[in-house]
């Protein structure tokens, strides 16, 4: 079957799929407590186990610390202080996914990591408006696959929130 006749039978062509394709998002899912959340997997640099940080003097308490990644110092946020969840604990599934968004690499700590999925805008409904809350800021949809529920992030608002909390700690005059 050529392309002309592929075309009129309702077949796809590649030019097809590929327009297809760009409606689709992959996301990174991870666990935070009993939730699930997604963020858009072209951030993602790597996913490394959990290890001791080093802590920044006065930095905010979800900044977690700092470690070497290849020479390049990463700071670290810990989700479940961010989003004030209860019960911060560190268990063997504990890992930290390194970003890189808008030219800055950062750490995120999360309790596990589930899969990859794809996701369509018919799959995407926008958040429910929670007022003022902190983490609402953060939330770009929520996603539905199957029978899972996924809050998907601006990890680009989460960071750059983050970053701005350490610039305030560091331009900070010394006593």
């Amino acid at each position: 079957m050529n392309e002309t006749s592929a075309v009129s039978t309702g077949a796809l062509t590649s030019e097809s799929l590929l327009a297809a394709d760009s409606q689709v998002t992959g996301y990174l899912t991870f666990n935070l407590s009993a939730e699930e959340y997604g963020l858009d997997i072209l951030k993602v640099q790597e996913i490394k186990r959990y290890e001791m940080l080093a802590r920044l003097p006065d930095a905010a308490s979800y900044v977690k610390g700092v470690f070497n990644l290849r020479g390049k110092i990463v700071p670290v946020v810990d989700m479940r202080v961010r989003f004030n969840l209860a019960n911060v604990e560190y268990g063997e599934f504990t890992v930290m996914i390194i970003l890189n968004v808008a030219d800055r690499t950062f750490g995120i700590v999360v309790d596990g990591v589930s899969d990859v999925i794809q996701l369509t805008p018919e799959q995407i409904q926008r958040p429910p408006d929670m007022g003022a809350s902190s983490a609402s800021q953060f939330i770009t949809g929520i996603g539905t696959l199957d029978n899972r529920t996924l809050i998907l992030m601006d990890i680009e608002k989460l960071i750059s929130a983050a970053h701005t909390a350490l610039i305030d700690v560091h331009a900070q005059p010394v006593h």
